[in-house]
């Protein structure tokens, strides 16, 4: 699988069509990022390289929330930022993850994706409600590698 047939046209206006909806309640940012890296033992680490290049890392209440995917690898991460895994804990990531691999089993993977987005919406609302001033912090577009 590649970065480019991962999600059809149609598939990825229906994850940043997510990712408006969860950001329009909340002041915390979601991005979801796709890249072929070839390294299995080294996703996690990769996921937070790519947290801190796009500045996912420097959000005003540190609430940032990416879910990075290693297509040909078939393997992702949901990495949140320190104010945000300071209220939610271990628990709230596999739970988002568990949600995002029932679809991605099915090869469904806009719907978990989009799964996954709502569920950190809904929580991110919940610690980082939307407020009159919020402005978006970074863009919902999805990022690619």
């Amino acid at each position: 699988m590649t970065v480019e047939s991962f999600l059809t046209p149609e598939e990825e206006l229906q994850v940043v069509d997510a990712i408006r909806i969860a950001e329009k309640m909340t002041s915390g940012e979601i991005r979801v990022h796709l890249e072929a890296y070839e390294n299995p033992q080294q996703v996690f680490e990769r996921t937070k390289e790519v947290f801190h290049f796009l500045k996912m890392d420097q959000t005003a209440a540190h609430n940032g929330v990416i879910i990075y995917v290693a297509v040909n690898l078939k393997q992702f991460v949901i990495w949140g930022d320190q104010g945000i895994h300071n209220k939610v804990g271990d628990a709230f990531w596999q739970s988002t993850r568990d949600a995002i691999v029932t679809q991605f089993k099915k090869g469904c993977f806009a719907d978990g994706l989009a799964d996954g987005i709502q569920e950190i919406g809904r929580v991110l609302q919940e610690y980082f409600p939307w407020q009159k001033d919020d402005t978006n912090e970074l863009p919902d577009e999805i990022s690619k590698g």
